[in-house]
């Protein structure tokens, strides 16, 4: 028995033993299990009860098994451990398990899937019993399970309450197992997913999950699987394009390896082709919605290539809207084309009677009479009608909707029935084409599990008439059941309302969110057609050809990788390195504030002999190779990285591997090296006595600090005479006076004294000497009176604190006007340093500039710098945690200076005029202290109001929905406004002002075909008692100013929020002064969005694709 019992024991359901006061016989096995073995809602492929009678229990073995019975195709058996398995604290308790009898024996990959109880029983008296249950799918690695602390022994020998005599009794007990073992039709019951493969299970892949992506690889699963829109996606000419700015070609690039890989497939290159990098792109979407915008963004593309109009003919419908009179002979309609229907949850028991809720017609009589052309007033029906469904028919559930009590979106979890097959044809038109019947097949459920801020989706397709119903699931593939399609994903109560007693909080938790939101259906007669198998020429070849090489390149990398331990990584310094390197030692390697030098770098086999390295060395470089030697860096203590000693030469089995294990002490993966160049390849050798000295330069003038090479001196030589090999080398006129420093370490740069020796000064192999040209104090003072550095020592403490911080401009794209740079800057410098220094490089008054800061790990704005606190960088960059090389800043140019900034408020606001016109936006910048109805008076100076109108200006926000406006009093700070805000103004119209207590004052608001798809901005309008509609749209043209060609597009609908009823079309002759406006009631102008400024759902940004 393993030691993860006790783990094993957490996992199942079976909870702790019952004592039972109901009589039920263990014998009586039926009603026993009925008791004691919950409906876990799966078929039962066989039931069998085995009984194990033993005696002399206290002498019984530590560890026994029960003789092997047989069920269900598979052999089992009990295994006891009558004083308990190690893991419980010994002697005190029963152990017992249901074991799978030999497993080794078993054919490869088996599983079965068992629920059971273990009961131990008194012999005499079968009704005194202490029963256990539990379900699990038991594996090759799971083979046993059960309970560790079944039940204590001395509980099992005394008589409990309730009972004349003890459960086990002269030491006998019955040990019996109740076994269902359980159909398994998906293959997958239980199934822990531990090295499951998608691939192979279910022949298709999973997408992984890039964040709140989930809805989109839900929808993208469901468009793979319907193969004419795959074909048709792969039609579009896409040779020449990128996949991360083109959506087409990166679409083709998911479906394509969503059909060859082994792996989920990611989705970041399509996320990036939208456009969408912020995280803000990356909230859960309307599902209908993206699926729209994607839809429309393809047509665009299918324009003039073979898959022109393949999305009108697989997506589209037509319906009717009419009026029809009852009494005479008059009809008016209109015919419109819809991409999906979307179809009432609420109140609706199953899809069909959503469908007859659509279609369902409105009498029209009494004071609600139809004015018909020429026969007046009329009874009348009014309704909707199909003229046609399309092949593939996108039906969404409106599981999400607006709750006007809240301000806010909700989501209806009743439970909605549809089902695998539905004849549609009662809800044409009795003019539409039936040559072939109008069923439909389901062919996709997509699913939302969780309320309405979050939650998961994942998608149930049949791919084609052959393959099982599959479960899609961001990144894993699984069989379902029918059931798992259909009953699971109605929403509502738990089944039949009845929950098993020992489930019913998790099945109660789990039923109740999950649920369909989306459907398709496929009309049967078009199956054929539009999931035909998939054939090898349909794939586009210039699409395999690409994906191909990038396979093996990706292999040919994936190889490098697992060979990477054979290599190591050989960094080479030069004198061409060492004169650009500014900065400490020879070259930067492990800075935590600075990029690493590039330095030549040599991939090679650690086992690779010295000379054949050497070789490739010289050959790269361009040298003989008698002509180089090279020198191992090492990290000194003091944690500089120097030349340490040369590699001999005439070792031949010295190789790559001991040279760095054995010379580079302390050293990373990787071997640095120096290449030294011998001038004179006849005398090679080192001087004796002499070491080797690094020079740096440090130009006073320029501020720069550059690598001059090397020199060897005699270790008796003085300091001093290294003055005219440096004049000499520089070309600077002998006895040119100079000081030299030693650069130690960072923080350590000491002047040399020219009288003492190097042995005296230390100098060892590999070690720095700066110089600088010695300038009078004068020329010092005046380095230093313009803040720059005067000696290595302050130019050396620059360094050790510089840092790189990268500018961008904070709302605009990069560009000539707001550039994206780096400046380097000292962590010992302030703000004000900083923003002079940006402020030079943008040509802009720095005192104009704001600066926030950035979050780490994805830039995003973090937090506005006070210009007053004049912190500095380092102040600025900390908390760094995530240490990243750069640190990014946003800046603002600001036409005012910052100082104003800090003490006022900067708010726009968007001016719509008299006439409901989004006409300019007006930035302001006013004390924290005024009020809105300064704001107002401000406004007021800057556009121009009506001659002879009321010059009175309302400011207003719009509600989350889009459909009305929130009016400020104008006594509110605008410092206590919360930020963000959009912000609005109109000029209040004659006739609101002077509307009297008759009149109505509603709500009017733009949407686009659906109610959720609100654009413009909400406006106030009067409604007159008495006034036919034809005379309210009159008024109503006059109010927002539209000409007549424009205005005949409009539609107009009364919107009754609270009933979530379909909107009402109003036709002429309505008076919608007679409607009983509930505060919530919004007359809605039904007109295509010119504004560019859609809306959707509460709150929420609309979706773009750009690519």
């Amino acid at each position: 028995m393993s030691d993860t019992m006790d783990a094993l024991d957490e996992k199942v359901n079976g909870g702790p033993p019952m004592e039972v006061e109901e009589i039920v016989s263990v014998n009586d096995h039926e009603a026993f299990a009925a008791k004691h073995m919950p409906d876990l809602g799966h078929d039962v492929k066989e039931f069998k009860v085995f009984t194990w009678k033993l005696t002399n229990w206290k002498k019984l073995d530590k560890k026994i098994t029960s003789p092997e019975f047989e069920c269900g195709g598979h052999r089992w058996r009990i295994l006891l451990f009558p004083f308990g398995n190690s893991n419980a604290p010994p002697n005190d308790t029963v152990s017992v398990y249901l074991d799978y009898a030999d497993p080794k024996r078993a054919p490869e990959g088996w599983h079965a899937c068992a629920q059971f109880a273990l009961v131990i029983s008194n012999p005499h008296d079968p009704t005194i019993y202490t029963v256990s249950h539990a379900h699990h799918r038991f594996i090759a690695e799971e083979c046993d399970w059960g309970f560790t602390r079944f039940s204590e022994l001395r509980k099992l020998f005394s008589v409990q309450d309730g009972h004349t005599r003890p459960t086990i009794e002269d030491e006998a007990a019955d040990v019996s197992v109740f076994v269902r073992v359980l159909e398994d039709p998906t293959g997958v019951l239980w199934h822990n997913f531990v090295n499951y493969d998608s691939k192979k299970e279910t022949g298709y892949v999973g997408l992984k999950n890039q964040g709140a992506t989930c809805y989109m690889n839900s929808l993208l699963q469901s468009l793979f699987c319907t193969r004419y829109f795959r074909k048709a996606v792969y039609q579009i000419p896409t040779e020449d394009e990128h996949p991360t700015e083109s959506v087409p070609l990166a679409l083709q690039r998911v479906f394509y390896h969503l059909q060859t890989s082994d792996q989920p497939v990611g989705t970041t290159e399509l996320t990036k082709s939208f456009g969408w990098k912020s995280l803000d792109s990356f909230l859960q979407h309307d599902v209908q919605e993206f699926n729209r915008v994607l839809q429309d963004k393809l047509e665009m593309k299918m324009k003039g290539t073979k898959a022109e109009g393949a999305i009108q003919k697989l997506f589209v419908g037509k319906m009717k809207s009419y009026i029809k009179c009852v009494n005479v002979d008059f009809e008016s309609s209109r015919i419109e084309d819809f991409n999906d229907i979307q179809l009432n949850v609420k109140g609706m028991k199953n899809l069909y009677e959503s469908f007859k809720d659509y279609v369902a017609v409105e009498t029209l009589d009494g004071e609600n009479k139809y004015m018909a052309e020429g026969y007046g007033l009329q009874e009348a029906k009014k309704g909707i009608v199909f003229q046609s469904f399309p092949p593939v028919l996108h039906l969404q559930l409106k599981r999400f909707e607006y709750d006007i009590q809240r301000d806010a979106m909700v989501k209806i979890n009743d439970r909605h029935e549809f089902p695998f097959e539905i004849d549609l044809g009662e809800f044409l038109d009795e003019t539409a084409d039936r040559s072939q019947p109008w069923v439909y097949k389901l062919h996709g459920v997509l699913v939302h599990s969780g309320d309405l801020h979050g939650g998961h989706y994942f998608a149930l397709i049949k791919p084609d008439r052959e393959t099982r119903w599959l479960k899609f699931d961001d990144d894993r593939v699984t069989p379902v059941t029918d059931r798992e399609v259909l009953e699971e994903n109605y929403g509502g109560e738990a089944l039949n309302g009845h929950v098993p007693p020992m489930q019913r909080n998790q099945v109660r938790a789990m039923k109740r969110f999950t649920n369909a939101y989306m459907l398709v259906y496929v009309r049967e007669s078009e199956i054929d057609e539009v999931l035909a198998p998939w054939k090898d020429e349909d794939t586009p070849a210039h699409l395999k050809r690409r994906l191909d090489e990038e396979r093996l390149q990706m292999e040919a990398k994936k190889r490098e990788r697992e060979e990477q331990h054979l290599y190591l990584t050989a960094k080479v310094i030069t004198d061409q390195t060492f004169a650009e390197h500014e900065g400490f030692d020879l070259a930067t390697f492990d800075e935590r504030n600075w990029p690493a030098t590039e330095l030549p770098s040599f991939r090679v086999l650690k086992n690779e002999p010295y000379s054949t390295f050497k070789q490739r060395v010289a050959q790269h470089f361009n040298y003989p190779e008698s002509q180089i030697r090279l020198w191992v860096l090492v990290n000194r203590q003091n944690k500089t990285v120097r030349p340490d000693t040369h590699i001999p030469e005439n070792e031949p089995q010295l190789t790559v591997e001991v040279i760095r294990n054995n010379m580079a002490v302390r050293q990373q993966n990787d071997l640095r090296l120096y290449l030294d160049v011998i001038p004179d390849p006849s005398n090679p050798e080192i001087p004796g006595g002499s070491i080797m000295i690094f020079l740096k330069h440090f130009d006073i003038a320029n501020q720069r600090l550059s690598g001059v090479g090397k020199v060897y001196v005699p270790r008796a030589s003085k300091v001093a005479d290294l003055v005219p090999i440096i004049n000499e080398r520089m070309r600077w006129t002998p006895g040119t006076p100079l000081k030299l420093y030693e650069e130690i370490k960072p923080g350590m740069i000491e002047l040399m004294k020219p009288k003492l020796t190097f042995t005296q000064s230390e100098i060892q192999d590999g070690d720095i000497i700066c110089f600088q040209v010695d300038v009078p104090e004068k020329e010092l003072h005046d380095f230093e009176t313009q803040g720059l550095y005067s000696n290595p020592v302050q130019y050396y403490d620059f360094l050790q604190n510089r840092v790189m911080i990268l500018f961008r401009p904070k709302y605009e794209e990069a560009d000539a006007e707001h550039p994206e740079f780096h400046l380097t800057l000292s962590k010992k410098q302030n703000y004000d340093i900083m923003s002079a220094k940006v402020g030079e490089r943008l040509g802009w008054d720095p005192i104009k500039l704001r600066f926030t800061t950035t979050h780490a790990s994805n830039g995003s704005a973090k937090q506005v710098l006070k210009r007053s606190l004049n912190q500095s960088i380092q102040e600025i960059m900390q908390p760094n945690y995530g240490n990243p090389q750069t640190t990014v800043i946003l800046y603002e140019k600001l036409d005012v200076s910052i100082v104003e900034l800090e003490t006022k408020r900067s708010l726009k606001v968007i001016w719509t005029g008299i006439h409901n016109k989004e006409e300019s936006t007006h930035p302001f910048l006013l004390p924290k202290t005024s009020s809105v109805h300064d704001l107002a008076t401000e406004l007021s100076k800057l556009v121009k109001l009506t001659l002879g109108g009321t010059g009175k200006i309302r400011v207003f926000e719009v509600s989350k929905d889009g459909k009305t406006q929130k009016e400020f009093t104008g006594s509110e700070m605008i410092g206590n406004i919360p930020d963000p805000v959009e912000l609005y103004a109109e000029e209040i119209p004659r006739e609101e002002l002077e509307a009297d207590d008759a009149d109505k004052v509603i709500s009017v608001f733009h949407f686009s075909k659906e109610v959720s798809r609100t654009h413009g901005v909400p406006f106030r309008f009067v409604v007159k008692p008495g006034e036919k509609f034809s005379e309210t749209k009159k008024r109503l043209q006059a109010r927002i100013g539209v000409s007549d060609k424009d205005f005949a597009k409009y539609r107009f609908a009364l919107i009754q929020v609270a009933t979530f009823k379909q909107p009402s079309y109003i036709e002429d002759e309505d008076t919608i002064y007679d409607h009983k406006f509930a505060p919530e009631d919004c007359l809605g102008l039904d007109h295509v969005d010119k504004s560019g400024k859609t809306r959707t759902g509460a709150g929420e940004k609309a979706i773009v694709i750009r690519g």
